[in-house]
């Protein structure tokens, strides 16, 4: 990866550069069998729907504060990714109270009432879907709304690295922080390039997960297979999904 990456955005734009077509989150729902890979490109095109949303749609400027009430899952990678990308401060299981906006999932959206700015719910339900016959009351649909945005993004300032990024766990980071957290973790995991895929059973609730879910990864070259309800998973199952995506490090 670039060593003049400072932010999270910087590293996704050098991952794709580098090869966009390689994997970067191979996502499992061990309660549901879904199983959604996506490439560093299918995962850039995610990320920048949903910044020009936040920019645009929802009028976020930097330092503003977004509670994440949300699992690890390949859609809330999505977020923080865009989150970096606008220059907002992603709260990971944050005070909605306290945030400018929330984006919450199932089981999180009365919680998520609390804030007072706009709001949006994710079904997490595999492809994405839609809720049906519609979102919960108080919320805009994530899926109705982020196709319409465009696939290229470009924020009307610049990030600034020294500015908070990412809280979670009642610790702030900055993006300069983070990246470099996020390095150093790859190390200590054996992440040492593009064939590095880091199997990960952790929630998002904690820096180790979110690191392992996503940064450590990203700031490596390599990717991840992030597994959610992994605990529902038997052993044999885990063993043959190590071996068929080709993973050489594990986090669970």
């Amino acid at each position: 990866m670039n060593a003049t990456d400072r932010t999270p955005a910087d590293l996704l734009r050098s991952a794709l550069a580098a090869d966009p077509a390689r994997p970067l989150v191979t996502f499992y729902d061990d309660a549901t069998g879904e199983r959604v890979e996506l490439s560093v490109a299918t995962f850039a095109n995610w990320v920048a729907k949903t910044s020009n949303l936040l920019q645009d749609g929802m009028s976020a400027e930097p330092g503003d504060r977004v509670a994440l009430l949300l699992p690890a899952h390949w859609q809330t990678a999505v977020w923080l990714l865009a989150c970096a990308s606008v220059g907002v401060v992603a709260d990971v299981e944050g005070d909605p109270a306290r945030a400018d906006f929330v984006v919450a999932g199932p089981g999180r959206f009365e919680a998520g009432l609390a804030c007072r700015g706009e709001r949006y719910a994710l079904s997490l339900a595999p492809l994405g879907r839609r809720f049906v016959p519609g979102p919960p009351e108080g919320y805009a649909d994530y899926a109705v709304d982020v196709p319409s945005f465009g696939d290229r993004f470009a924020a009307y300032a610049p990030v600034d690295p020294e500015a908070p990024a990412v809280i979670v766990a009642g610790a702030e980071y900055t993006g300069a922080e983070l990246v470099e957290r996020a390095r150093g973790d790859a190390e200590r995991l054996g992440l040492t390039g593009p064939g590095s895929r880091l199997l990960s059973g952790l929630g998002y609730d904690t820096w180790e997960g979110l690191s392992a879910g996503l940064y450590a990864p990203l700031a490596s070259g390599g990717s991840v297979v992030l597994c959610r309800h992994l605990e529902q998973a038997g052993e044999e199952a885990v063993a043959k999904r190590i071996e068929s995506e080709r993973v050489t490090a594990t986090v669970r």
